[in-house]
């Protein structure tokens, strides 16, 4: 007999898997692999990001780096094949044996930011507010039979508000906090629709100035949790809420530009997110490693070319029977490693590059990316997945009013 409660928390997991299996990166969460520059220095950005919405959305403590007014608008395409081949049915989900690409199309996700500097005012503060994409994308198999009419979609949306502040001549220290709201909409079989959930989160970082062209930079940041009000139906038609947490995270990083007369910049980043303390997740994931590594070369002063390189740990742990989300799997185990597999960021390598245009046009930055992720596959029990032709591609435009951001080189 089916039961349509565990098929319904099996479509809400895949929902959840959106973010990772359209974006490329690792977890669920985006960071800022997407953003204008950061998005071609493989998200390298906790000490000196080259683009506004990345002090806003990573290291608040950096807002400090953008003077004047400063408006900056980036968008994001994002696609990836992402093909699952079951082995053996699974009869409480009234799945049979099939292997399948996702026929959801990429996704279109967009970052928006505004930044004013108070030193004008006889503040030594930076306040900064941005519209930010933190997950997005979907999948779906509802033209493969085999698959009982899988179909489900994910959204994440931050509005973060944060400021940086001086604290001496070369440490700077800043507080942001987010107001989320998230999506999920399907599951299998109609048994669900769209559900709304919001989440706060707090974000503390700091910035310190070793010497004139390398500096420090970390930030703690705090779980976002969510709660999705009867997104799940039990047998006999009762609905439950299903808890979710984005996890805790702390980053690291160093950046200079000490190298080629001031020409070269290299950032390095190294950011855990702990996935044990997270609702929901922690079934499914262990706490991971990321690190970033990006570049930036000033061919001339209207012109900057980048490069970026990203490792990341695969975060899927052993599975065991557990209660995910406050909902208990009925089939144990293989029903965790099904789970497992048709949401697994399983990416580990990937490369960006990219190009800046500052002032193309007078007070207005111009910035181009693009990245890939290698292929990768793992296997789940009787489930294969198979992730390919990972990529994305964006833009930014910044207008700058009243002044420039003093980590540009010259």
């Amino acid at each position: 007999m089916r039961q349509p409660g565990f098929r319904v928390l099996l479509g809400l997991m895949l929902i959840l898997c959106c973010g990772t299996v359209k974006a490329q990166v690792f977890g669920i969460e985006l960071h800022n692999n997407l953003m204008p520059a950061s998005g071609s220095m493989a998200g390298a950005s906790i000490s000196r990001p080259q683009d506004l919405q990345s002090a806003i959305n990573a290291n608040p403590a950096t807002l400090r780096q953008f003077q004047g007014t400063q408006f900056s608008f980036g968008g994001a395409w994002a696609d990836a094949q992402y093909r699952v081949s079951q082995a053996t049915p699974l009869p409480l989900l009234g799945v049979t044996p099939f292997g399948a690409t996702s026929d959801t199309p990429g996704g279109l996700l967009g970052n928006i930011g505004v930044s004013q500097e108070l030193d004008r005012f006889g503040l030594p503060a930076t306040l900064g507010l941005g519209l930010l994409a933190n997950a997005g994308a979907g999948v779906d198999f509802r033209d493969i039979p085999a698959s009982a009419g899988t179909s489900a979609q994910y959204l994440a949306l931050d509005l973060t508000t944060g400021v940086g502040m001086d604290l001496t001549e070369r440490l700077s220290a800043g507080a942001s906090f987010s107001l989320g709201t998230s999506f999920l909409d399907g599951p299998f079989v109609d048994l669900g629709g769209m559900t709304p959930a919001y989440g706060v989160r707090f974000s503390a970082g700091a910035s310190y100035e070793l010497t004139d062209d390398t500096s420090l930079g970390a930030y703690w940041q705090s779980k976002k949790n969510l709660e999705f009000d009867n997104a799940a139906l039990l047998p006999g038609g009762a609905a439950v809420d299903v808890k979710f947490d984005h996890p805790m995270n702390v980053g690291f990083g160093i950046a200079s530009s000490r190298f080629l007369d001031g020409r070269l910049l290299l950032a390095a980043d190294a950011l855990y997110k702990i996935h044990s303390e997270a609702d929901f997740l922690k079934a499914i994931y262990d706490n991971q490693w990321a690190f970033q590594f990006g570049s930036q070369y000033s061919v001339t002063d209207r012109m900057k070319l980048r490069l970026g390189y990203g490792f990341n740990e695969n975060p899927m742990r052993d599975a065991s029977p557990v209660s995910i989300g406050g909902v208990t799997l009925a089939d144990g185990v293989p029903a965790v490693r099904y789970v497992q597999a048709q949401f697994a960021p399983i990416a580990q390598h990937r490369i960006t590059a990219g190009i800046g245009l500052p002032d193309v046009l007078p007070g207005i930055d111009f910035d181009l990316f693009a990245g890939y992720a290698f292929k990768a596959d793992d296997t789940f029990a009787a489930t294969t997945v198979e992730l390919s032709n990972n990529y994305w591609v964006g833009f930014g435009t910044t207008w700058r009013f009243g002044g420039r951001p003093d980590h540009q080189a010259e």
